[in-house]
Parts: structure tokens; sequence; C-alpha cells
């Protein structure tokens, strides 16, 4: 029996595991587009991101789920995004090695600070710094956390600890 394609995938995983760079090839493989949960909480503008309200990110995140196609990628697991995992075909937890994302956070920062790669954000020392913070928060907390909550989806959550290759799955 051949396996069925997903078309409603959620990507979650820490800074650095490797979410958009995952979701860009999912995209571009299955012709599905792909949304970054932190462009969903906060409006991108030249002048600066300003944060939607909890109205707004919610009803923005149900026009995405309500789309017949999507690929959601975050370290977002909080109950707004609930909706997202619940329906979601596949829900890949990128587990990549703590020192593989400290490493990636590091090269991330020295290629926007050298205008060699964009960014949603200002590259600061400050964001740079916090980076380190949320990984290790991810490590300690995050993990623990979205197993406890969405452990019940069991049946479509496939962890990923190394995302060579990974994509090929999707051919």
């Amino acid at each position: 029996m051949k396996e069925t394609i997903p078309r409603r995938i959620h990507i979650i995983g820490s800074v650095g595991s490797g979410k958009t760079t995952l979701a860009k090839e999912i995209s571009l493989r299955l012709n599905i587009p792909y949304y970054e949960l932190d462009n969903v909480v906060w409006i991108r503008s030249k002048s600066g991101d300003v944060r939607r309200t909890e109205l707004e990110r919610e009803d923005y995140l149900k026009s995405i789920i309500q789309s017949e196609s999507w690929i959601i990628e975050g370290v977002h697991n909080e109950d707004w995004v609930s909706n997202s995992f619940h329906n979601a075909d596949l829900i890949i937890f990128l587990d990549t090695k703590y020192s593989i994302r400290t490493y990636r956070i590091i090269k991330r920062f020295l290629k926007q600070k050298l205008g060699i790669e964009n960014s949603n954000y200002t590259p600061t020392l400050e964001i740079f710094l916090k980076m380190f913070k949320w990984n290790r928060y991810f490590e300690e907390v995050g993990k623990v956390n979205f197993f406890k909550k969405y452990g019940k989806y069991k049946d479509k959550i496939e962890v990923v600890y190394d995302t060579k290759n990974f994509e090929n799955r999707f051919y």
C-alpha cells in the first residue's frame, strides 16, 4: 500500500534546529505554501515589527489551518497553536543535537551581521544572546512540554534527529 503524502505538516523544533530550511525544501518538493509562526505572531515592516493581538494571531493561524494544504514551522507549542497540531497530517519534531543548534545560531548571526543572510529581525547582540537562552529552554522545558501536551498525536508525530536526506521521502 502506498503511503499518502501529507498535505498539512507542522514542523516544531528549537532555534537552529533546521525548521525553516526543512519547511522550504518540503514546500518546493510538494508545492505547498509554508508559514513561519514568528510571522503569525509579528507583523513585519521596514519601520519595525508589531506584535499581533491574540485575536489577530489566532484568526491568522485559523485562516492558514483552514486552507487545503500548508506547512507551519516554529518553536511554539502554546495553546494558541494547538489546532495546528490537531489538524496536521504529519507533525515533524526536529530533535537536532544541542551542539549543532548552538553552532547554527552563531553561524546565522555572523552571516546576518555580514549581510550574507537575510533576517526577519535586526540581528542585535541582545537577540543573539536570547537565542542561546531559548535554545537551552527548549532543551530543558520545551521538549518535555510538547510531548506532555501533544503526545496524544503520537501516530502522526515523527521525531527527526538529522534532516539530511529526510526531505527525500517527499518525492
